[in-house]
Formats: structure tokens, sequence, C-alpha cells
């Protein structure tokens, strides 16, 4: 796993030393996502500097360097993450005349575009990545990022210059990149606590979409962002929606034990694709359905006990390590466990402004940093069950809204529309629950709009943010599937869409590389998720939530070892804001200082905080993500001054 920044500037004003200093600059700042290596490459003459941190996990050698140039000298790269097919991708290059020099998977990749094009290589690979492609022949830059979305990459405009990285700290380096916050993003933060892609917590920044690729030439980089739409200039080699239609057009037609066999076929080739490393391997291992799965493969696959981590609370009704514990043993891993405490989880909070780069509120990031810091204890990688729940129909909300619809549908049309507006006037108290909240969803057209009202924290956003309107998400359609397959299968595609790439593995990504950790999920392998939108609903959920998924991991533990209530991983957010974090937040929701800083409502905001603290409602959820921005633009603005002062001297 690496990190990756640069930048183009198409006039080409800086001279080949400054340029490369601050594409170095740029790289430093992705430390943490790669100690091993770093490399800068320049072309002054256009203008255009890639720099590039390295964790090295196949090819440990400087053979595996980047930047790193083509064989025929064409094509750099600047790539973080993992192409699992490399070996066979290499194989059939080899046949074709390539010859390699050592046995990195960028070096693959690299004869894989020469040989195919870019985008047709792009296709080819089953992985996670983020990719900075320069062609030096046809002066263009191409970026590209996986299908699901596990490695992340954002690009703007600093002034006249096109800036890249992987965080956006990089980006921050830039001594012209003052993009300032940009308030829709900020009212998406509050409804989802996380910016979808394409957008971004600042104005001209972009994030690229999962399974999308970006052509830019010299036009394209003149024009700026005015004339950039990330919606129509960002391509899709892989599209969910489309490849989720496609499967349900298409579905799997043999029975459940047939179904049950090709899902194990197939976890287990993606488990072992993903336990190739010349580095130690371990895995996350809470004691749920998903990780449970991962580690039965990975000690079926290995030769010797496979390294697991979980962490443990203290005193807390969500402790998951007895259960992780009990499979350990049976399956005979080398298990740690390290039990925190409050203090310990507490400890992160001031560090996830850094951490995260953008504002970020979902609260499990606080255990997702804690075990993360504890498998790169003894090992490199660690594999993850990311995915399960959106594959396998896993949350329990899922049926909630499902439960919501069918009442939606008894209730005349003139009746609902009435209470919708009733609602409407309840403005955030129709979040609260019981009637206020039922209301609010009979204004619903389809499952998508019952589904986003389960999911939302500021249910009206805009109230709290003067001047934002809220930009479309796929979780604004009320039929995310226009239609096609079944409720369940919308709710899902919605979730694997956005709420997976954009929170989950943002979070997993964030927290396992602040301390040079790469994580891998192979539940996420592409052919899992297509061969499980192939199958029917009945498959899924026909007594209990991931029936399917359930039988294949009792093939390796007992009955009673799967056959479990599901646990969150969260953190105790409520008990944190009325006790130890309690002077934090009250810094931090000042009126004058929100009256001060102008992007939020100081009397709207601090109105729910006098509620929370008198217990009249438990506003935790939309209080910690006002806390999490607040917290962000305070680390931003930091470093913002740093990079001017720096560039000043």
């Amino acid at each position: 796993m690496c990190g990756l920044a640069g930048m183009w500037q198409a006039s080409a004003r800086r001279p080949e030393d400054a340029l490369r200093r601050l594409a170095a600059a740029m790289g430093e700042a992705l430390a943490h996502r790669g100690p091993d290596d770093d490399g800068v490459w320049a072309d002054a003459a256009h203008g255009i500097a890639l720099a590039h941190r390295r964790l090295s996990i196949l090819d440990l050698s400087p053979l595996g360097h980047q930047p790193m140039a083509s064989a025929d000298g064409r094509y750099v790269i600047a790539y973080n993450g993992e192409v699992y097919n490399f070996a066979e991708l290499c194989e059939e290059l080899l046949e074709r005349g390539h010859a390699f020099r050592g046995h990195s998977d960028t070096e693959v990749l690299l004869a894989a575009v020469a040989e195919w094009g870019v985008e047709a290589a792009i296709a080819r690979c089953n992985g996670m990545f983020a990719i900075a492609l320069w062609d030096r022949e046809r002066r263009e830059l191409w970026l590209a990022r996986d299908r699901v979305g596990k490695k992340p990459l954002y690009y703007g405009w600093a002034g006249e210059t096109l800036v890249f990285g992987s965080e956006l700290k990089a980006l921050w380096r830039h001594p012209d990149f003052d993009n300032g916050v940009d308030r829709d993003a900020l009212a998406l933060l509050l409804r989802y606590d996380y910016v979808p892609s394409p957008y971004s917590i600042h104005r001209d920044t972009f994030k690229l979409m999962p399974g999308a690729l970006l052509r830019l030439d010299a036009e394209a980089v003149a024009r700026g962002a005015t004339g950039h739409d990330p919606h129509r200039d960002q391509r899709r080699y892989w599209d969910a929606r489309e490849r989720m239609a496609a499967a349900i057009r298409a579905p799997f037609d043999g029975d459940i034990d047939g179904a049950e066999e090709r899902l194990d076929e197939l976890l287990r080739d993606a488990v072992g694709l993903r336990m190739v490393a010349d580095v130690p391997v371990g895995v996350f291992l809470s004691g749920g359905t998903d990780s449970s799965v991962v580690t039965s493969l990975m000690q079926t696959l290995s030769a010797k006990p496979v390294r697991s981590f979980t962490i443990g609370f203290q005193g807390s009704h969500h402790d998951e390590a007895p259960l992780a514990l009990e499979v350990a043993r049976h399956l005979g891993t080398d298990h740690t466990e390290l039990y925190v405490s409050g203090a310990d989880a507490l400890a992160v909070v001031p560090q996830l402004p850094a951490m995260f780069d953008e504002p970020f509120a979902d609260a499990s990031q606080v255990p997702t940093a804690l075990v993360s810091r504890l498998a790169r204890s003894q090992v490199t990688v660690a594999l993850s069950g990311d995915g399960g729940d959106e594959l396998f129909f896993g949350y329990t909300r899922y049926e909630r809204a499902l439960r919501n619809l069918r009442l939606l549908r008894r209730v005349p049309a003139p009746l609902r529309r009435w209470l919708a507006a009733s609602a409407r006037g309840h403005g955030e108290t129709s979040r609260a629950g019981g009637f206020a909240a039922f209301a609010a969803e009979m204004g619903a057209r389809g499952i998508g709009d019952v589904y986003r009202n389960r999911i939302v924290r500021w249910r009206f956003p805009q109230a709290a943010v003067p001047g934002a309107a809220l930009p479309p998400t796929l979780y604004d359609q009320a039929e995310p599937l226009d239609g096609l397959g079944t409720p369940g299968d919308a709710m899902m595609l919605a979730d694997y869409a956005v709420y997976l790439p954009d929170d989950l593995l943002c979070k997993v990504d964030r927290a396992s590389m602040a301390v040079s950790l790469e994580a891998r999920a192979p539940l996420l392998d592409t052919r899992v998720a297509e061969f499980a939108w192939s199958l029917p609903l009945a498959y899924k959920r026909d007594g209990g939530s991931k029936r399917l998924l359930k039988r294949v991991l009792k093939r390796y533990l007992p009955d009673a070892m799967v056959d479990r209530e599901k646990r969150g991983f969260g953190a105790p957010v409520t008990q944190w804001l009325r006790g130890d974090l309690r002077g934090w937040a009250e810094e931090l929701l000042d009126p004058a200082r929100l009256r001060r800083e102008g992007y939020l409502d100081a009397d709207l905001v601090h109105g729910l905080w006098r509620q929370f603290q008198a217990g009249e409602r438990r506003w935790h959820t939309h209080l910690w993500n006002v806390l999490m921005f607040q917290a962000w633009h305070a680390h931003w603005r930091a470093q913002r001054e740093a990079t001017t002062s720096a560039a000043a001297a």
C-alpha cells in the first residue's frame, strides 16, 4: 500500500528543481502511507510532476520503486494499491513478448497498459487501486480508481494548477490551494456523516468515484474547475448499478446447495489472492459472520496459524472480544486481543482530523484506529470482513425499511401527503422517532426514499448550513434500480455504491494507513459481488440475515458460533459528550465561534447541544458530525497557515 500525489500546470511555469521540491513536499505529507521508500518524477517542459510514498508489500527490492516508467518509456505511473491477479496478467504478458526486471504488480500494470491501452488494462485488473498515469506521447494524464472504491483519490485546482493525491493533506501542501469549504458538501456531511463521491469538503475539489477513469489533457487543465463536471468527465469503466442490473437479468439458476458451493469456491480464491505478500499477513477478527468467514478461509489455506486481532472494550455490553476468542480457539489462530479503556478510546479523538483529512463522523472510526494499531504491531497486511452486510442483506435496517414500505402502501395517498407535510413542520424533531419519524416517511415515492429516512442523521441539514443546497446522490432516487429486482436489492445497491466506499472503506483506509497497515477485503472481490447480485433475495434473508454466507461459515464453525445476534462496532458517543469530551465539545460549539466562522447556524446547533446536555433528546449523532466538522476546520486552517508561512519563508 502506498500514497501518491502530483500536479500539472499546463503552462509549465516552474523550473524543474522547484517543481520537484513541491511534488516532494506533497508526497511527504503522505509519509504514513508509505514509510519504506519515496520518489519524485518531473517533466518541467510540460509542468507535470508525480510523487510516491511506498509501503513495500510485493517485491521489496528497489525494482518496485515508484514513480515507475514503462519499458518503452511512454508511460510513468504513481500507483497506490494491489492488483491481486498480477501473476495471471504477468503470464499472459510474457507470452506476448514482455520481459520483467522484478516481480512487482506495478511493473505488470505498466506492461498491461502498454499492451492493451489504459482502459482495457484497468478493466482486466482485479484489485484495489488508485492510479495516476502520465502518457508522455499523447501528453495526457489518467486518474483511475478501483471498482468498489477501496483506495482514495482526490483531485482539484490550486489556482491554475491541477493537484491530486491519495489524501487532501497532499493537496494542502500546494501554496495556491486555498479552496474554502463547500457548503453543499457540508450539508451532505450533516446528512450522512461523510461527504459522498464525487463531492469533497473543499470547493473546486473532487473525489474520483469508484470504478471511474478521468482523462485530462492540457486544455482540460487550463479550463480549470469552472469547466469541470465530475459527473460528466469521470467515465465509469465499471458501474455497480449496471452490473447488478445485469446480474439480476441473468440470475443464478442453481439451488441453494449449489449457491453455497459456488460462494465457498469464490471466497476461497478471493481470500487466497489477498494472502499473497512478501510481508506478514493477519486478519481483523470481531467474531461476527463476515470476519469469521474470512478468518476461517485464511486458516484453511494456511500451513501455520493465522495471526488474528481483536479489540475488547472494558465494561461495554457491545464487547465482541469473547466471541472472537471463541472463534480463534476453534480455528487455532495465533490470536491477540487487547482490552482498551474509555481513556484509550478518547485519546484517539484529537487525532481524527489529521487522520481523516476530510470531516468524517462515523464514530466506529475510533475502535477501527485502535485495532489497526494493534495489528500493525505484528503484521503489515490485515484482511477484513468488509462488504458482507451490503452483499448479503446483513443490516437490520433493511427489514425495518421493508416493513415501513409495506405500511406506507396501505395508507391512502391524500393522508400520506398530509402526514409528510406535518413532518416537515416538525423540522429535525422528525428524526427523533415515534409518530413524527413515521410521518416523515409518508412522502416517500419508493423504497429509495423510505430507506434514506432510515439512515440520515440531519433530516433537513440545509437549515443548519445557511446558503447550502443538497447535491443529489444515489440515495435520493426513489427507485435506485428503476424497479428492477426487489426493494431489498435496491437498498443493498445504494449502500454498496455510496455508504460502503465513502464511509466504511474510507474509515478502514485512513485508520489502517495512519499506522502504515494495508487492509484487504476479500468479500469485496468483484466476482463475489456479481455472484451475490445474481442470487434470489431468499438466499440471503430467509430465516434471518446473511443466510447463504452463514451456510458457508457453518462448514468451518459449529452452528452455535454462527447463529448469534449481530453486534455493532461503535463507540459510546453519548457517554463521551456528557462526560470526558464535554469541555472539548463546548469549546467547538461555542455560539460566538460558530457565528465568527460562519458555516453553521449557531442558534440551531447550540440549541441542540443544550437539549442534549439536559437529557431532553439523544442528539448525539447530530452533534458528533458537527463536532467532527468543527475539529477538522480548526486542523485545516492550522495546516493552511503552516503552508502559507513555509511558502513565504
